[in-house]
């Protein structure tokens, strides 16, 4: 390091240590943000983010798409960090100046590019879990382009946690992340995934970093309410609850925990069925979430 930067650290801490400033930190690359421990079993997880066209699964196209495999032992510590992964794709298609504002990519960026899908695939069928930051988004997208990975267990860490309960002010990336003391240039799904990598390594009050608590909530199977044939007059009750409606499949549904089951049914039955027909509760695993 040279002596300019770490005149610039210094000052850095001295304000860290006043309770009028707060310091943030620019994201760099890693290797590991934990010591692997001799002889503790890991697991392989991959953060992924991908830049579209615009935000229909089925018309838009992905123009660029970044994974990069880590490794995290049973506690949700990050011990290794492998090489990010970055394509580009020709999306056949005009972009949208509104889509080259957010990402700063160009028609000219894309031209003429391909994702590997042999490298992506390999990269992505090794993970044990994918992770994304707004998997509802990413993964339709990734399932569409590469098929081949499509079974694979998703968790996202934007919709899966109660960021309220952990500390936290919202639920955007970029926010989550400074308010950890870091910053860096969103809306490129390199520095996304860098982002994302930093966020779950991000150690808690409790001990526990918010990978391990993402994990944990991942492992447990929740359920998809399928509200079929309820009467046409508890519309109004189902959507303040939290239903939404499938028009291909014309009924009102919501996912739930586990834990909320039994209260969700007892509700339906009692509330808007009133012993007329019931619910369907499908159980959902990581494999199927976000799809």
């Amino acid at each position: 390091m040279s002596a300019v930067h770490d005149r610039h650290a210094h000052a850095a801490e001295l304000l860290s240590a006043h309770p009028d400033f707060r310091i943030q930190r620019r994201l760099l690359p890693v290797t590991a943000f934990h010591e692997a421990a001799p002889l503790v079993p890991s697991r392989i997880g991959v953060a992924i983010d991908v830049e579209t066209t615009g935000l229909n699964h089925d018309a838009d196209r992905i123009i660029e798409l970044a994974v990069q495999r880590f490794r995290f032992d049973a506690q949700g510590r990050i011990i290794q960090v492998g090489v990010p992964r970055v394509w580009r794709e020709d999306p056949a298609m005009p972009l949208d100046p509104r889509i080259t504002m957010l990402t700063g990519l160009t028609e000219e960026d894309v031209a003429g590019q391909a994702i590997d899908d042999a490298a992506a695939v390999d990269i992505l069928a090794s993970a044990d879990i994918i992770v994304a930051h707004n998997a509802a988004f990413d993964r339709p997208f990734v399932d569409r382009r590469l098929p081949a990975i499509a079974g694979k267990p998703w968790a996202c860490s934007m919709a899966e946690l109660d960021w309220l309960e952990l500390g936290f002010e919202g639920r955007a990336l970029a926010h989550l992340v400074s308010q950890c003391g870091w910053f860096y240039e969103g809306h490129r799904a390199e520095n996304d995934i860098l982002a994302l990598l930093y966020l779950l390594s991000h150690g808690l009050p409790d001990g526990e970093t918010i990978l391990a608590k993402l994990i944990a909530c991942s492992d447990q199977p929740t359920w998809r309410v399928n509200a079929v044939d309820a009467p046409f007059d508890a519309k109004d009750r189902l959507k303040a609850r939290g239903y939404r409606w499938d028009a291909a499949l014309r009924f009102w549904w919501k996912s739930i925990s586990q834990g909320d089951a039994g209260a969700e049914r007892t509700w339906l039955l009692s509330d808007v069925y009133g012993g007329y027909g019931e619910p369907a509760f499908i159980p959902v695993t990581a494999c199927e979430r976000h799809r």
